[in-house]
């Protein structure tokens, strides 16, 4: 009985962890509405979650009352994310820079990107809306370990939202990886469509976000 109690607080501290990923920072009521079960059982699990530094939380003021608990990620929390070898990608990058130099590692990128960017276009619809082949970009993606989500900016647009970055290590000492995505993307999607990045984890975002829209020439 007790093994089947720990698995099951686990499935549930699994779960607030990966909600708070995805959303960012939230209350406990937000998160038990989310999850199946009431706001004190998830403060319980909040508070075994920041007992190992997993979890912590800002004071938001509220109108009436206390100040409510925003409960968000620690950098600790980045753990139970894919991260796709860091310490390997890291060393390589070093190894290739110190060996080829930087123009033998823009080459590498440049590889890496066309293979991307084949990759992604066998695997895209070649018939569809925006919408569609944004969709099964951010399917391809979450594959990858992005934890990928299509949204609606305020204006429509549509929004290619990466909650995680699974090379972040590699990308944080090689700019060139951040640059080239966004290149995938746009020569994924062709000229008719623009793709920018709102918002990058590098830059000291929660997340990274695309904005892809039509271009003038095709409307």
């Amino acid at each position: 009985m007790a093994f089947k109690k720990q698995s099951t607080d686990a499935k549930s501290r699994h779960r607030i962890l990966e909600f708070l990923k995805i959303h960012g920072a939230q209350d406990a009521q937000a998160i038990g509405d989310e999850i199946g079960t009431s706001a004190m059982a998830v403060r319980q699990h909040l508070y075994a979650l920041q007992n190992e530094r997993l979890v912590t939380y800002r004071d938001e003021p509220r109108p009436i009352g206390r100040p409510a608990k925003q409960w968000y990620l620690t950098e600790e929390a980045n753990q139970f994310f894919p991260d796709a070898h860091a310490a390997l990608a890291q060393d390589l990058i070093a190894s290739l820079t110190k060996t080829f130099g930087a123009s033998g590692l823009d080459k590498l990128i440049m590889q890496r990107t066309e293979e991307q960017v084949a990759s992604y276009q066998s695997r895209m619809p070649k018939r569809g809306s925006l919408q569609t082949k944004l969709e099964k970009l951010a399917e391809i993606r979450s594959e990858e370990g992005y934890m990928a989500e299509v949204l609606e900016a305020e204006d429509g647009t549509p929004l290619l939202v990466e909650n995680h970055c699974p090379i972040c290590s590699a990308a944080s000492m090689c700019s060139g990886l951040c640059q080239a995505e966004l290149n995938v993307f746009q020569r994924v999607f062709g000229e008719k469509v623009r793709v920018e990045r709102d918002e990058h984890i590098l830059s000291g975002a929660r997340r990274c976000v695309y904005r892809v829209g039509q271009t003038h020439a095709g409307r």
